[in-house]
């Protein structure tokens, strides 16, 4: 008797192991996979966000993917902005939500940007901050504030002033469009009131009509505002059997 309650206990014990594997594997699966913020209209077609995590559960990219009919249809006068949230599982990194910005016919500085293109800000602060940006006034003290070097990438400079309800633009001078390249995309940053508050991949609307797939690395500082996942390189990419093209933020890394 004693020996059959031994050879149960044991294979309870056993069965237990076993459940808890499976649960533990049910459980690192639900956290892993691409999950779906937003989805709005862009042009005549249509754009969302999304976060992809890894099969340990953290962030490894974020981005956005609009459809090719997206780059139709879009307003040829004015510049626009399409905001989008991010899913839930966006939290453990510093990204809050994302603005597109549409540039008919680009902006600052003339003979650089002044192309058609997108602006794509992966904000850091809440829609109701950027609100409180107005870059106007005392206002242009936060823009202007002083930043530690450690936490500016490499080569990065400020541009003159600021934009409301984003912030102050750094550029970098080393890159192709400032050396005798046109511009087809580039990385900025963005601060206010001496912190970081977006990243920003900019493209040009000729430049996704190429139907490229690109990865370039981004240049980054030795310090960020929190801790928290940030990213090492961007993409832009088309899909031909999807029709879609994506833009994103990749390889994060705990920083």
């Amino acid at each position: 008797m004693k020996e059959s309650n031994t050879i149960r206990i044991a294979l309870y014990i056993i069965l237990l192991a076993m459940a808890l594997v499976v649960v533990g594997c049910v459980e690192k699966q639900s956290r892993s996979g691409s999950f779906i913020g937003e989805t709005k209209s862009l042009g005549n077609g249509m754009v969302r966000s999304w976060i992809t995590l890894g099969d340990d559960g953290n962030a490894s990219a974020i981005g956005v993917t609009f459809t090719e009919m997206a780059l139709s249809g879009l307003p040829t006068e004015n510049s626009s902005e399409y905001m989008l949230a991010l899913p839930e599982q966006a939290s453990a990194t510093p990204f809050n939500h994302v603005g597109i910005d549409w540039n008919p016919k680009g902006h600052v500085p003339p003979g650089i940007y002044d192309k058609p293109h997108f602006d794509f800000h992966f904000y850091m602060i809440t829609p109701e901050e950027r609100n409180s940006i107005t870059a106007t006034e005392d206002d242009m003290v936060k823009l202007s504030k002083n930043i530690s070097s450690e936490y500016i990438p490499e080569n990065y400079v400020p541009t003159p002033g600021g934009e409301p309800r984003m912030g102050a633009h750094w550029i970098d001078p080393t890159s192709p469009e400032f050396n005798n390249q046109s511009f087809t995309k580039t990385f900025i940053y963005g601060f206010y009131d001496g912190k970081m508050v977006f990243v920003e991949p900019m493209v040009t609307k000729a430049f996704l009509e190429t139907k490229p797939n690109t990865t370039d690395i981004i240049k980054v500082p030795t310090k960020y505002p929190k801790k928290a996942y940030y990213p090492t390189r961007y993409r832009v990419k088309y899909d031909a059997n999807a029709k879609e093209y994506t833009v994103s933020i990749e390889g994060m890394i705990l920083r």
